[in-house]
Protein backbone atom coordinates (compact mmCIF):
# COMPACT_ATOMS: atom_id res chain seq x y z
CA UNK A 1 0.00 0.00 0.00
CA UNK A 2 3.10 2.49 1.00
CA UNK A 3 4.69 1.71 -2.38
CA UNK A 4 1.46 1.96 -4.43
CA UNK A 5 0.43 5.63 -2.47
CA UNK A 6 4.86 6.89 -3.22
CA UNK A 7 4.07 5.94 -7.09
CA UNK A 8 1.04 8.16 -7.06
CA UNK A 9 2.84 10.97 -5.58
CA UNK A 10 5.74 10.89 -7.68
CA UNK A 11 3.76 10.50 -10.76
CA UNK A 12 1.62 13.81 -9.20
CA UNK A 13 5.27 15.87 -9.09
CA UNK A 14 5.44 14.95 -12.48
CA UNK A 15 2.62 16.53 -13.90
CA UNK A 16 2.97 19.75 -12.18
CA UNK A 17 4.85 22.92 -13.88
CA UNK A 18 8.36 23.45 -12.68
CA UNK A 19 8.77 20.75 -10.44
CA UNK A 20 11.77 18.45 -11.22
CA UNK A 21 11.09 14.26 -11.57
CA UNK A 22 13.46 13.16 -9.23
CA UNK A 23 12.00 10.47 -7.17
CA UNK A 24 13.92 7.11 -6.65
CA UNK A 25 11.86 4.36 -7.08
CA UNK A 26 14.22 1.66 -9.13
CA UNK A 27 17.89 0.91 -8.66
CA UNK A 28 19.45 2.13 -11.69
CA UNK A 29 20.97 -1.66 -12.26
CA UNK A 30 17.58 -3.52 -12.64
CA UNK A 31 16.72 -1.58 -15.65
CA UNK A 32 17.13 -3.41 -19.11
CA UNK A 33 20.56 -3.36 -20.93
CA UNK A 34 19.29 -4.19 -24.45
CA UNK A 35 20.00 -1.29 -26.58
CA UNK A 36 17.44 0.59 -28.84
CA UNK A 37 16.86 2.60 -31.57
CA UNK A 38 17.08 6.27 -29.91
CA UNK A 39 16.79 9.50 -31.41
CA UNK A 40 17.57 13.07 -30.23
CA UNK A 41 14.16 14.01 -29.56
CA UNK A 42 13.80 10.97 -27.45
CA UNK A 43 16.15 12.26 -24.73
CA UNK A 44 16.73 14.80 -22.88
CA UNK A 45 19.41 16.39 -19.88
CA UNK A 46 17.87 17.44 -17.29
CA UNK A 47 19.94 20.29 -15.43
CA UNK A 48 19.98 20.89 -11.78
CA UNK A 49 19.39 23.84 -9.12
CA UNK A 50 21.34 27.41 -9.96
CA UNK A 51 21.13 27.37 -5.83
CA UNK A 52 21.67 24.97 -3.57
CA UNK A 53 22.23 25.26 0.29
CA UNK A 54 25.77 23.71 1.24
CA UNK A 55 23.78 20.61 3.22
CA UNK A 56 21.81 20.09 0.15
CA UNK A 57 22.29 18.11 -3.12
CA UNK A 58 22.83 19.11 -6.74
CA UNK A 59 21.67 17.02 -9.43
CA UNK A 60 22.42 15.96 -13.13
CA UNK A 61 19.64 13.90 -15.05
CA UNK A 62 18.94 12.73 -18.09
CA UNK A 63 15.61 11.52 -19.70
CA UNK A 64 14.36 8.75 -22.10
CA UNK A 65 11.18 8.75 -23.62
CA UNK A 66 9.93 5.35 -24.11
CA UNK A 67 12.26 2.26 -25.50
CA UNK A 68 14.69 0.94 -23.64
CA UNK A 69 18.35 1.69 -21.78
CA UNK A 70 21.39 0.44 -23.30
CA UNK A 71 24.75 2.16 -22.82
CA UNK A 72 25.25 5.44 -21.26
CA UNK A 73 28.23 7.31 -20.46
CA UNK A 74 29.59 8.34 -16.98
CA UNK A 75 27.93 11.29 -15.08
CA UNK A 76 31.09 14.25 -15.45
CA UNK A 77 33.62 14.56 -12.12
CA UNK A 78 32.37 18.61 -11.23
CA UNK A 79 34.92 20.54 -9.56
CA UNK A 80 33.53 21.76 -6.23
CA UNK A 81 30.65 18.80 -5.80
CA UNK A 82 31.87 15.16 -4.93
CA UNK A 83 29.27 12.44 -6.19
CA UNK A 84 26.88 11.01 -3.72
CA UNK A 85 24.64 8.61 -5.71
CA UNK A 86 22.55 7.76 -8.32
CA UNK A 87 18.97 6.75 -8.33
CA UNK A 88 16.40 5.77 -11.38
CA UNK A 89 12.91 6.72 -11.59
CA UNK A 90 10.86 5.06 -14.18
CA UNK A 91 6.65 6.55 -14.64
CA UNK A 92 4.19 5.10 -17.28
CA UNK A 93 1.96 7.62 -19.18
CA UNK A 94 -0.94 6.44 -21.04
CA UNK A 95 -1.84 8.79 -23.85
CA UNK A 96 -5.24 7.78 -26.07
CA UNK A 97 -5.35 4.32 -24.74
CA UNK A 98 -1.45 3.82 -24.81
CA UNK A 99 1.15 2.62 -22.40
CA UNK A 100 4.52 5.05 -22.33
CA UNK A 101 7.44 4.57 -19.99
CA UNK A 102 9.91 7.43 -19.31
CA UNK A 103 13.01 6.47 -17.32
CA UNK A 104 15.28 9.08 -15.93
CA UNK A 105 18.94 8.56 -14.29
CA UNK A 106 19.29 11.14 -11.55
CA UNK A 107 23.40 11.49 -10.60
CA UNK A 108 23.60 13.53 -6.87
CA UNK A 109 26.13 15.86 -6.06
CA UNK A 110 27.17 16.89 -2.99
CA UNK A 111 28.77 20.77 -2.53
CA UNK A 112 32.07 20.73 -0.56
CA UNK A 113 31.13 24.01 0.39
CA UNK A 114 29.65 27.78 0.08
CA UNK A 115 30.74 30.08 -2.86
CA UNK A 116 29.51 29.89 -6.55
CA UNK A 117 30.81 27.31 -8.49
CA UNK A 118 31.53 27.11 -12.49
CA UNK A 119 30.14 23.82 -14.03
CA UNK A 120 32.35 23.83 -17.12
CA UNK A 121 30.60 22.74 -20.68
CA UNK A 122 30.41 18.64 -20.63
CA UNK A 123 28.53 16.31 -22.90
CA UNK A 124 27.33 12.41 -22.41
CA UNK A 125 25.78 9.90 -24.74
CA UNK A 126 23.21 7.99 -23.69
CA UNK A 127 22.36 5.20 -26.79
CA UNK A 128 24.54 6.35 -28.96
CA UNK A 129 23.06 10.15 -28.74
CA UNK A 130 25.54 12.64 -27.67
CA UNK A 131 23.73 15.48 -25.06
CA UNK A 132 25.75 18.37 -24.53
CA UNK A 133 25.80 21.03 -21.84
CA UNK A 134 26.92 24.68 -22.24
CA UNK A 135 27.82 24.69 -18.37
CA UNK A 136 26.11 26.63 -15.48
CA UNK A 137 27.20 28.66 -12.52
CA UNK A 138 25.48 27.24 -8.94
CA UNK A 139 25.23 29.39 -6.13
CA UNK A 140 25.66 27.13 -2.92
CA UNK A 141 24.26 29.04 0.23
CA UNK A 142 24.17 28.82 3.96
CA UNK A 143 22.37 25.99 5.69
CA UNK A 144 18.58 26.77 5.56
CA UNK A 145 18.37 27.15 9.26
CA UNK A 146 15.06 24.62 9.17
CA UNK A 147 16.50 21.77 7.04
CA UNK A 148 12.32 21.14 6.34
CA UNK A 149 12.77 24.37 4.54
CA UNK A 150 12.82 24.32 0.77
CA UNK A 151 14.14 26.79 -1.42
CA UNK A 152 11.81 29.76 -2.39
CA UNK A 153 10.58 29.07 -6.21
CA UNK A 154 11.27 31.40 -8.96
CA UNK A 155 8.06 34.01 -9.27
CA UNK A 156 5.29 32.63 -11.78
CA UNK A 157 5.63 29.01 -10.78
CA UNK A 158 3.86 26.72 -8.52
CA UNK A 159 5.08 26.35 -5.16
CA UNK A 160 6.66 23.36 -4.39
CA UNK A 161 4.36 22.49 -1.67
CA UNK A 162 4.38 18.56 -2.16
CA UNK A 163 7.85 17.98 -1.73
CA UNK A 164 7.46 19.65 2.21
CA UNK A 165 4.71 17.25 2.29
CA UNK A 166 6.83 14.12 1.34
CA UNK A 167 9.78 15.57 3.79
CA UNK A 168 7.32 15.91 6.84
CA UNK A 169 5.65 12.40 6.13
CA UNK A 170 8.84 10.41 5.63
CA UNK A 171 10.95 12.21 8.41
CA UNK A 172 13.40 14.30 6.47
CA UNK A 173 16.75 14.22 9.72
CA UNK A 174 17.29 17.34 11.45
CA UNK A 175 20.49 18.58 12.32
CA UNK A 176 20.14 17.54 16.06
CA UNK A 177 20.05 14.23 14.94
CA UNK A 178 24.04 14.44 13.52
CA UNK A 179 26.93 13.61 15.25
CA UNK A 180 30.59 14.73 14.92
CA UNK A 181 33.01 11.58 14.41
CA UNK A 182 36.81 12.36 15.81
CA UNK A 183 38.88 12.34 13.27
CA UNK A 184 42.82 11.19 13.37
CA UNK A 185 43.38 13.66 10.72
CA UNK A 186 46.70 16.28 10.87
CA UNK A 187 48.83 18.14 8.83
CA UNK A 188 52.58 17.91 9.15
CA UNK A 189 55.80 19.89 7.81
CA UNK A 190 58.43 17.17 7.56
CA UNK A 191 62.19 17.07 7.05
CA UNK A 192 64.07 14.08 6.29
CA UNK A 193 66.81 15.40 8.21
CA UNK A 194 66.76 18.02 11.34
CA UNK A 195 70.95 19.52 10.51
CA UNK A 196 72.62 20.06 7.31
CA UNK A 197 76.11 21.32 5.94
CA UNK A 198 75.95 24.66 3.98
CA UNK A 199 75.36 23.25 0.26
CA UNK A 200 73.82 19.86 1.45
CA UNK A 201 70.32 19.04 0.29
CA UNK A 202 67.54 18.38 2.81
CA UNK A 203 64.18 17.08 1.97
CA UNK A 204 61.33 19.31 3.25
CA UNK A 205 57.29 18.08 2.30
CA UNK A 206 53.83 19.58 3.83
CA UNK A 207 51.48 16.22 3.89
CA UNK A 208 47.89 15.70 4.93
CA UNK A 209 47.53 12.59 7.73
CA UNK A 210 44.87 10.48 7.60
CA UNK A 211 43.67 6.82 8.80
CA UNK A 212 41.68 4.87 6.28
CA UNK A 213 38.57 5.14 8.13
CA UNK A 214 38.34 8.79 8.07
CA UNK A 215 38.14 9.10 4.41
CA UNK A 216 34.28 9.35 4.44
CA UNK A 217 34.80 12.32 6.80
CA UNK A 218 37.19 14.45 5.10
CA UNK A 219 37.37 16.47 1.54
CA UNK A 220 39.43 18.60 0.24
CA UNK A 221 37.83 22.63 0.24
CA UNK A 222 39.05 25.41 -2.32
CA UNK A 223 42.30 23.09 -2.80
CA UNK A 224 43.62 25.58 -5.67
CA UNK A 225 43.22 28.60 -3.82
CA UNK A 226 44.65 27.41 -0.54
CA UNK A 227 48.07 26.02 -1.68
CA UNK A 228 49.83 29.24 -3.39
CA UNK A 229 50.28 30.66 0.07
CA UNK A 230 51.29 27.65 1.25
CA UNK A 231 53.97 27.14 -0.94
CA UNK A 232 54.93 30.98 -0.57
CA UNK A 233 55.33 30.21 3.21
CA UNK A 234 58.06 27.33 2.42
CA UNK A 235 60.07 29.54 0.49
CA UNK A 236 63.59 29.87 1.83
CA UNK A 237 65.11 33.11 1.27
CA UNK A 238 68.64 31.13 1.84
CA UNK A 239 68.56 28.23 0.20
CA UNK A 240 68.81 27.02 -3.33
CA UNK A 241 65.48 25.44 -4.01
CA UNK A 242 64.22 23.11 -6.27
CA UNK A 243 61.01 21.89 -6.86
CA UNK A 244 59.73 18.20 -6.05
CA UNK A 245 57.17 15.91 -7.15
CA UNK A 246 54.03 17.81 -8.11
CA UNK A 247 50.92 18.06 -5.31
CA UNK A 248 48.67 15.16 -5.70
CA UNK A 249 45.53 14.39 -4.28
CA UNK A 250 46.05 10.27 -4.81
CA UNK A 251 47.50 8.97 -1.50
CA UNK A 252 50.28 6.77 -0.43
CA UNK A 253 50.38 4.33 2.37
CA UNK A 254 52.72 4.91 5.12
CA UNK A 255 53.60 4.05 9.00
CA UNK A 256 53.54 6.54 11.49
CA UNK A 257 53.88 5.45 15.00
CA UNK A 258 53.20 2.08 14.20
CA UNK A 259 50.07 2.80 12.79
CA UNK A 260 48.64 2.94 9.08
CA UNK A 261 47.79 6.43 7.64
CA UNK A 262 47.01 7.56 3.56
CA UNK A 263 49.46 10.89 3.11
CA UNK A 264 48.51 13.56 0.51
CA UNK A 265 51.51 15.16 -0.31
CA UNK A 266 50.91 18.92 -1.08
CA UNK A 267 53.99 19.97 -1.65
CA UNK A 268 58.04 18.61 -1.61
CA UNK A 269 61.10 20.71 -2.43
CA UNK A 270 64.60 20.14 -2.42
CA UNK A 271 66.70 22.43 -0.34
CA UNK A 272 70.56 23.76 -0.49
CA UNK A 273 71.42 26.31 2.27
CA UNK A 274 73.75 28.64 0.90
CA UNK A 275 74.60 30.31 4.18
CA UNK A 276 75.32 28.62 7.56
CA UNK A 277 71.61 30.53 8.75
CA UNK A 278 69.09 27.80 10.07
CA UNK A 279 65.96 26.63 7.26
CA UNK A 280 62.82 28.28 8.94
CA UNK A 281 59.19 26.86 7.68
CA UNK A 282 56.66 28.89 9.79
CA UNK A 283 53.32 27.20 11.22
CA UNK A 284 50.90 26.49 8.75
CA UNK A 285 47.53 25.75 8.33
CA UNK A 286 44.96 23.92 6.25
CA UNK A 287 40.62 24.20 5.82
CA UNK A 288 39.13 20.60 5.07
CA UNK A 289 35.73 20.15 4.95
CA UNK A 290 34.52 17.85 7.75
CA UNK A 291 31.30 15.65 7.57
CA UNK A 292 28.70 15.03 10.58
CA UNK A 293 26.68 11.89 10.42
CA UNK A 294 23.81 10.76 11.26
CA UNK A 295 23.23 8.98 14.51
CA UNK A 296 20.70 6.77 13.17
CA UNK A 297 21.62 6.67 9.06
CA UNK A 298 18.56 6.18 6.95
CA UNK A 299 18.18 4.46 3.48
CA UNK A 300 17.70 7.21 0.77
CA UNK A 301 19.27 9.90 2.63
CA UNK A 302 23.06 11.80 2.17
CA UNK A 303 23.45 10.61 5.93
CA UNK A 304 26.16 13.42 6.49
CA UNK A 305 26.10 17.26 6.88
CA UNK A 306 29.16 19.28 5.88
CA UNK A 307 31.32 21.63 8.12
CA UNK A 308 35.07 22.86 8.02
CA UNK A 309 37.58 22.01 10.15
CA UNK A 310 40.92 23.72 10.30
CA UNK A 311 44.54 21.55 10.84
CA UNK A 312 47.58 23.24 11.80
CA UNK A 313 51.14 22.25 11.38
CA UNK A 314 54.18 23.00 13.96
CA UNK A 315 56.62 24.97 12.22
CA UNK A 316 60.28 23.47 11.74
CA UNK A 317 63.64 24.36 12.10
CA UNK A 318 66.50 23.40 9.98
CA UNK A 319 69.79 24.20 11.49
CA UNK A 320 72.78 24.65 8.65
CA UNK A 321 76.59 23.77 9.63
CA UNK A 322 79.54 26.02 7.70
CA UNK A 323 81.83 23.94 6.10
CA UNK A 324 85.15 22.88 7.95
CA UNK A 325 88.01 25.11 6.63
CA UNK A 326 85.71 26.32 4.19
CA UNK A 327 87.79 29.85 4.08
CA UNK A 328 91.42 27.44 3.70
CA UNK A 329 89.51 25.43 0.72
CA UNK A 330 87.46 28.56 -1.13
CA UNK A 331 83.87 27.40 -2.72
CA UNK A 332 83.79 23.34 -3.61
CA UNK A 333 80.72 21.17 -4.22
CA UNK A 334 79.11 19.59 -1.44
CA UNK A 335 77.31 16.14 -2.09
CA UNK A 336 78.43 12.69 -2.35
CA UNK A 337 79.76 11.80 -6.16
CA UNK A 338 81.84 9.27 -7.57
CA UNK A 339 83.89 9.70 -10.90
CA UNK A 340 83.49 8.69 -14.49
CA UNK A 341 86.00 9.09 -16.92
CA UNK A 342 85.62 8.03 -20.73
CA UNK A 343 87.57 9.04 -24.00
CA UNK A 344 87.36 8.35 -27.64
CA UNK A 345 89.98 6.42 -28.77
CA UNK A 346 92.91 3.82 -27.78
CA UNK A 347 95.50 4.80 -30.35
CA UNK A 348 96.66 8.45 -29.78
CA UNK A 349 99.34 10.12 -32.25
CA UNK A 350 100.70 13.82 -32.25
CA UNK A 351 98.66 16.12 -34.14
CA UNK A 352 95.44 14.42 -33.90
CA UNK A 353 92.19 15.25 -31.77
CA UNK A 354 90.73 13.33 -29.44
CA UNK A 355 87.88 13.84 -27.08
CA UNK A 356 87.97 12.88 -22.97
CA UNK A 357 84.84 13.16 -20.78
CA UNK A 358 85.09 13.72 -16.82
CA UNK A 359 81.65 12.86 -15.22
CA UNK A 360 80.53 13.40 -11.43
CA UNK A 361 77.38 10.91 -10.52
CA UNK A 362 75.88 10.78 -6.77
CA UNK A 363 73.91 12.88 -4.55
CA UNK A 364 74.32 16.45 -4.52
CA UNK A 365 73.23 20.22 -6.20
CA UNK A 366 74.38 19.61 -9.92
CA UNK A 367 73.94 23.30 -10.57
CA UNK A 368 76.81 23.79 -7.43
CA UNK A 369 79.10 21.38 -9.66
CA UNK A 370 81.20 24.39 -12.12
CA UNK A 371 83.26 23.21 -14.73
CA UNK A 372 86.97 22.07 -13.93
CA UNK A 373 89.65 23.80 -15.64
CA UNK A 374 92.31 21.46 -17.06
CA UNK A 375 96.11 23.29 -15.94
CA UNK A 376 98.52 24.42 -18.73
CA UNK A 377 100.46 21.46 -20.40
CA UNK A 378 103.51 22.23 -22.90
CA UNK A 379 102.41 20.83 -26.36
CA UNK A 380 98.86 20.45 -25.16
CA UNK A 381 95.63 22.40 -27.20
CA UNK A 382 92.25 22.36 -24.86
CA UNK A 383 89.11 23.00 -26.08
CA UNK A 384 85.88 23.10 -24.04
CA UNK A 385 84.55 21.69 -22.12
CA UNK A 386 81.03 20.86 -23.24
CA UNK A 387 78.49 20.50 -20.12
CA UNK A 388 75.35 18.30 -19.85
CA UNK A 389 73.23 17.54 -16.72
CA UNK A 390 71.29 14.30 -16.45
CA UNK A 391 69.06 15.26 -13.31
CA UNK A 392 67.86 12.75 -11.23
CA UNK A 393 66.08 13.36 -7.97
CA UNK A 394 68.22 14.49 -4.92
CA UNK A 395 71.12 14.60 -7.42
CA UNK A 396 72.05 13.12 -11.01
CA UNK A 397 74.87 13.12 -13.38
CA UNK A 398 77.06 15.98 -15.17
CA UNK A 399 79.43 15.67 -17.71
CA UNK A 400 82.23 17.71 -19.02
CA UNK A 401 83.54 17.10 -22.55
CA UNK A 402 86.90 18.62 -23.51
CA UNK A 403 88.66 18.15 -26.89
CA UNK A 404 92.60 17.64 -26.67
CA UNK A 405 95.70 17.95 -29.13
CA UNK A 406 98.41 17.09 -28.40
CA UNK A 407 101.52 18.18 -30.35
CA UNK A 408 103.94 16.26 -28.46
CA UNK A 409 104.92 13.01 -27.60
CA UNK A 410 104.68 11.34 -24.31
CA UNK A 411 102.28 10.30 -21.40
CA UNK A 412 99.44 12.50 -20.70
CA UNK A 413 99.24 13.49 -17.00
CA UNK A 414 95.78 13.63 -16.84
CA UNK A 415 95.41 13.24 -13.27
CA UNK A 416 97.21 16.93 -12.55
CA UNK A 417 95.58 18.60 -14.84
CA UNK A 418 92.32 17.86 -13.80
CA UNK A 419 90.80 17.55 -10.42
CA UNK A 420 87.84 18.55 -8.61
CA UNK A 421 87.25 18.74 -4.79
CA UNK A 422 84.10 17.80 -3.35
CA UNK A 423 82.97 18.24 0.86
CA UNK A 424 81.11 14.29 1.32
CA UNK A 425 79.17 15.30 4.23
CA UNK A 426 78.39 11.42 5.05
CA UNK A 427 82.58 11.09 5.88
CA UNK A 428 82.58 14.86 6.81
CA UNK A 429 85.59 14.78 4.85
CA UNK A 430 87.25 16.66 1.48
CA UNK A 431 87.39 14.31 -1.44
CA UNK A 432 90.04 15.76 -4.58
CA UNK A 433 88.59 13.06 -7.65
CA UNK A 434 90.95 13.25 -10.21
CA UNK A 435 91.49 11.23 -13.58
CA UNK A 436 92.73 8.06 -13.69
CA UNK A 437 93.42 7.42 -17.99
CA UNK A 438 97.01 8.77 -18.60
CA UNK A 439 97.10 8.32 -22.37
CA UNK A 440 100.51 7.86 -24.56
CA UNK A 441 101.31 9.82 -27.22
CA UNK A 442 103.41 8.54 -29.88
CA UNK A 443 104.88 10.10 -33.25
CA UNK A 444 106.80 13.44 -33.68
CA UNK A 445 106.59 16.61 -32.10
CA UNK A 446 104.78 19.25 -34.54
CA UNK A 447 104.07 23.00 -34.11
CA UNK A 448 100.53 24.38 -34.69
CA UNK A 449 100.32 25.67 -38.76
CA UNK A 450 100.96 29.46 -38.86
CA UNK A 451 98.02 31.62 -40.40
CA UNK A 452 98.39 32.52 -43.79
CA UNK A 453 100.21 35.66 -44.40
CA UNK A 454 98.03 38.34 -46.80
CA UNK A 455 100.66 38.52 -49.79
CA UNK A 456 100.72 34.47 -50.17
CA UNK A 457 97.05 35.12 -51.34
CA UNK A 458 96.73 34.58 -55.14
CA UNK A 459 94.36 37.07 -54.56
CA UNK A 460 95.28 39.65 -52.29
CA UNK A 461 98.80 38.94 -52.84
CA UNK A 462 98.98 41.32 -55.97
CA UNK A 463 96.55 43.53 -55.12
CA UNK A 464 98.76 44.72 -52.18
CA UNK A 465 101.94 45.22 -54.01
CA UNK A 466 100.53 47.23 -56.78
CA UNK A 467 98.19 49.75 -53.69
CA UNK A 468 99.30 53.14 -53.22
CA UNK A 469 101.50 53.38 -50.02
CA UNK A 470 100.77 56.96 -50.04
CA UNK A 471 99.93 58.03 -46.42
CA UNK A 472 95.87 59.81 -46.18
CA UNK A 473 94.64 62.04 -43.38
CA UNK A 474 91.97 60.43 -41.66
CA UNK A 475 89.85 63.41 -42.38
CA UNK A 476 89.87 63.19 -45.72
CA UNK A 477 86.30 61.38 -45.91
CA UNK A 478 84.88 63.67 -44.09
CA UNK A 479 86.43 66.50 -46.15
CA UNK A 480 84.35 64.73 -49.29
CA UNK A 481 81.08 65.34 -47.27
CA UNK A 482 81.46 68.44 -46.76
CA UNK A 483 82.39 69.13 -50.76
CA UNK A 484 79.47 67.08 -51.42
CA UNK A 485 76.86 68.91 -49.37
CA UNK A 486 78.11 72.56 -50.16
CA UNK A 487 77.96 71.22 -54.19
CA UNK A 488 74.16 70.02 -53.18
CA UNK A 489 73.37 73.15 -52.11
CA UNK A 490 74.66 74.57 -55.47
CA UNK A 491 72.65 72.78 -57.36
CA UNK A 492 69.47 73.80 -55.57
CA UNK A 493 69.71 77.60 -55.68
CA UNK A 494 70.33 76.99 -59.19
CA UNK A 495 67.33 74.96 -59.77
CA UNK A 496 65.13 77.65 -57.10
CA UNK A 497 66.67 80.80 -59.32
CA UNK A 498 65.73 78.69 -62.87
CA UNK A 499 62.24 78.13 -61.36
CA UNK A 500 62.23 82.43 -60.24
CA UNK A 501 62.97 83.46 -64.02
CA UNK A 502 60.33 81.13 -65.72
CA UNK A 503 57.85 82.40 -63.86
CA UNK A 504 58.48 86.14 -63.98
CA UNK A 505 59.05 85.39 -68.18
CA UNK A 506 55.05 83.60 -68.16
Amino acid sequence: MGRLFGMVVVLWKLWQPGTPPAAPVAPAQSLPTAPSQTTPADVALLPGPTTLPVTGTYTLAFRLRGGQLGKYSDFPELEGFKKSGKTSTTTTRIVQGRRFSDLTITQRYVPYGEGEILIKPFQMTVNGVVLRSKGATVRVGAALPNPTAITKPASGTAPLQAVGDLDKMFGKPKPVLYQDVPDHAFLAIVADRPRVYVGEGVRVGLYFYLKPEDQALLAFHDFNDQLPPLLHELHQPTAWQEPGPEPSVTPDTVRHLGQRYLRFRLAENLYYPLTAQPLHFPPLALTMVKFKVLKKPEPGQDNRLAGYKTYYSPGVNVQVQALPQATQRGAVAVGSYKMQEAISRTKFRVGESFTYTFGLEGKGNLSALLAPALAPWPGLDVYGPEVREQPAPGGGRKLFRYRLVARQPGVLPLDSLLQVVVFNPSTVHYDTLRPELRPEIRGVATTPDPLPKPEDDPFYGPALAGADTTMQSLDVYRDVRRYADWLLLGLVAVAGFGWWRAGRQA
